[in-house]
């Protein structure tokens, strides 16, 4: 692993003991800001905190932590395009699985879930397990935002608490999502490993982009489907036979 990432073993061995510190109170505060619909400037969220909660936080501190975790109001507007684009060029992380599906990890991506062209969508986030080809969790939302990868990867979190996730990669393409500073440190605080394809070349994710792309093809086409709500439920029940029924080839 070491070789692979071109690091000395003692900053690889530092890196999987690292718990970040401030993680406990993020995960307090995002909880409380998700609350108040994402509105919550740090000056009200250190207030709304102690006055909901009882926990007496430093306003500063609450400041420092949301930029940290990228947590920001939705009125704010963004008056420094340029910044923001070239923080997100600076997240952008090496590709550690270099087309080698064949190795522990996960993949992850986000689909569209749409009956036709002029009709509504919906979008699946799914990450799945390179070892077993198996999905380790998914979400459908209305809306392709944030909240969507963040839901789908802490639930992939939850339901591995008895695997060791310190130095597994986590790979995906370069979605706005995948950039995020609150997805990268969430994957940090637990010792997952970023990895990002090469822009406009799908073929390096193609595990979840052929994943996909059979879900649509045993779902959509083969189903008198009426409605969005009627497909979504569909492709949660494809999900499940996916996971415990559907018989697969072994890999070579």
């Amino acid at each position: 692993m070491c070789e692979v990432l071109e690091i000395h073993r003692s900053t690889y061995y530092k890196y999987l003991s690292y718990q970040d510190p401030d993680y406990f109170d993020y995960t307090v505060m995002k909880e409380t800001f998700d609350q108040h619909k994402k509105t919550l400037g740090y000056r009200r969220l250190s207030a709304v905190l102690r006055d909901q909660t009882g926990w007496i936080i430093n306003a500063k501190k609450v400041l420092r932590l949301m930029r940290k975790f990228g947590l920001r109001a939705k009125y704010i507007r963004d008056l420094k395009p340029n910044y923001t684009k070239k923080r997100m060029v600076e997240n952008v992380r090496a590709d550690h699985l270099g087309r080698n599906f064949n190795q522990p990890g996960w993949v992850t991506d986000i689909t569209y879930l749409i009956l036709s062209s002029k009709g509504k969508r919906a979008y699946l986030s799914t990450i799945l397990d390179l070892e077993t080809r198996k999905w380790v969790a998914y979400k459908i939302s209305l809306k392709n935002d944030l909240d969507l990868v963040v839901e789908t990867l802490k639930e992939a979190i939850h339901f591995s608490k008895e695997k060791d996730l310190n130095g597994l990669v986590l790979h995906s393409d370069q979605g706005l999502q995948y950039l995020s500073t609150e997805y990268q440190q969430i994957c940090l605080s637990n010792g997952i490993i970023v990895s990002h394809s090469r822009k406009a070349n799908p073929l390096d994710n193609a595990v979840i982009e052929s994943f996909h792309a059979l879900l649509k093809k045993e779902t959509l086409y083969n189903n008198d489907i009426t409605s969005l709500k009627s497909y979504i439920q569909i492709v949660h029940d494809w999900m499940n036979y996916y996971n415990t029924d559907r018989p697969r080839l072994k890999k070579k």
